[in-house]
């Protein structure tokens, strides 16, 4: 996974409360097996409606998304952040989230900004009435600003959770922290107990 630190960059005003994961990226994108091109899934059923905002191209290229409350609610598919990401979002911001779904923002890079209802509020009003608006999210402090419009707010993260976004730590990452601990744990393990090798290793 990779760092983020501070994302900045247009905004998407989704004016949906309650989206769930199935209306994020459909049960019908959920065949694939490969985690890339699930952007192409992102709200299908939505996108048909030629009305709908990210068929604006006054927010193309935008690399965060505004929606309202409880975004990401129901099923704890992965491949809802997938497609998010693989579209070009890198932060989600809301007044509320499922709860599985931050988790699995957390766990791939995607940071999820839980705001106050009256700054979630203040910046979809801004975006909304001005695409070209910049948002600053800047992970290691906690804060949200479009400082073109005088916004900003606070948003919670644990110390952990700050952490595993600025420094790009997946699951993997977290273990091979580790690495030095490991290799002296493995050198001193008894020849005889079960063991998991590589082809060639």
């Amino acid at each position: 996974m990779r760092p983020v630190a501070v994302v900045t960059g247009r905004a998407v005003p989704l004016d949906r409360s309650d989206v769930d994961t199935d209306q994020i990226i459909p049960s019908d994108w959920l065949k694939r097996v490969e985690r890339t091109g699930f952007g192409a899934g992102l709200f299908s059923e939505w996108r048909d409606d030629r009305s709908f905002v990210l068929n604006d191209p006054d927010h193309a290229g935008a690399r965060i998304l505004i929606a309202r409350s409880n975004f990401g609610t129901g099923s704890s598919r992965e491949h809802a952040v997938w497609a998010l990401m693989d579209y070009g979002f890198d932060a989600v911001v809301a007044t509320s989230f499922g709860d599985i779904f931050r988790n699995n923002c957390t766990k791939q890079g995607l940071v999820p900004v839980q705001v106050t209802p009256e700054v979630g509020g203040a910046l979809f009003r801004a975006v909304a009435a001005d695409p070209t608006l910049e948002v600053t999210i800047d992970v290691a402090s906690g804060t949200i600003e479009i400082p073109a419009a005088g916004i900003e707010g606070v948003f919670p993260l644990d110390e952990f959770t700050r952490q595993r976004l600025v420094n790009g730590w997946d699951d993997i990452g977290l273990t091979l922290r580790h690495a030095s601990d490991i290799d002296s744990f493995e050198a001193t393990r008894p020849q005889w107990l079960p063991a998991m090798t590589c082809p060639g290793g």
